[in-house]
């Protein structure tokens, strides 16, 4: 009996340290070493200042920006409380926010109906990415407040518009922050900022 104890609590000792130190960090280090950006959240920095994360969605909400989608995380991307509202098709409170959602964009531009993907939240309410027409149903604010043309615009968006990946898996999208990026080096604004 007093063996058999032994070599249980020596078994414990030596998993532990074997996959609960040692492999963890040979798998971090080689996530480092191989997939480096990957490994640290794909984070985009402006002058040595982090401002986003390519693969988590944050909001913009100045008029010379692109707007993200809806965000059902908590106060919304926030990533600690990731998750859609839960609210089914038919429920009343969902109804009536994308019916006000919609009237609202339906403002700013009146000639196009609103793409739905710019009023309904995604499963995990972090996702960075929107269509490339609903990127394009904001093109006339966007350049009415950059002062360009929203040819120029429309030229920034075909140019960030990400393909479907290999060809034929998922659709083609549009990363915001990345847009919104390149939007500040090609057509600065005074404020310079989409907070």
């Amino acid at each position: 009996m007093k063996r058999n104890l032994i070599t249980a609590i020596l078994m414990t000792v030596v998993t532990t340290v074997l996959l609960g130190v040692v492999y963890p960090l040979l798998v971090t280090g080689i996530a480092q070493v191989l997939f480096h950006d990957k490994a640290n959240g794909q984070l985009i920095s402006r002058n040595g200042v982090v401002i986003g994360s390519k693969i988590i969605g944050q909001p913009f909400t100045g008029a010379a920006y692109f707007h993200s989608r809806p965000s059902a995380a908590g106060n919304g991307y926030d990533a600690a409380n990731s998750g859609g509202s839960n609210l089914g098709p038919t429920n009343r409170k969902l109804l009536d926010r994308v019916r006000a959602d919609t009237e609202t964009l339906h403002a700013e531009n009146p000639s196009v109906p609103v793409p739905v993907d710019l009023v309904t939240t995604s499963a995990s309410g972090l996702d960075p990415d929107i269509t490339p027409a609903g990127a394009d149903f904001q093109v006339p604010r966007v350049a009415r407040e950059r002062g360009t043309s929203e040819e120029n615009i429309r030229q920034l968006l075909r140019q960030s518009t990400n393909a479907r990946q290999l060809g034929f898996l998922g659709e083609p999208r549009v990363n915001v922050l990345q847009l919104n990026i390149a939007l500040d080096a090609a057509y600065p604004t005074a404020k310079g900022s989409g907070q």
